[in-house]
């Protein structure tokens, strides 16, 4: 095999892995968006507890079904539905920066 050959194959490997790596961090992009939504949504959820009055009733979707929900727990399942969102946006914001130092790098070895 000529040498042409060696580092053509090579150039091909380090491009396969480099597709690799966006579609992977399209992937994570794609998670971290639709976070972002949920977290949007639960924070306008908690917004409209606040304007309620106390005896407002509250209810819950569950299948096709309306039932009704206590206020305390409603507003208590909407905040820990926040954090749990949130930390989950940390963990996605995190391999978000991994996946783009690791495509920089592996781009920076294709060029």
């Amino acid at each position: 095999m000529s040498s042409l050959s060696v580092v053509e194959a090579k150039l091909e490997a380090e491009s396969k892995a480099f597709q690799v790596l966006q579609k992977e961090l399209a992937v994570v992009i794609e998670s971290r968006q639709r976070l972002e939504s949920q977290q949007q949504e639960n924070e306008l959820v908690n917004t409209e507890f606040q304007h309620l009055d106390q005896d407002s009733n509250i209810y819950k979707l569950i299948g096709p079904v309306l039932v009704k929900q206590d206020r305390s727990e409603a507003s208590t399942n909407v905040k820990n539905r926040l954090n749990l969102i949130s930390s989950e946006i940390k963990r996605v914001e995190t391999q978000l920066n991994e996946l783009t130092q690791k495509s920089e790098a592996k781009k920076n070895e294709v060029t």
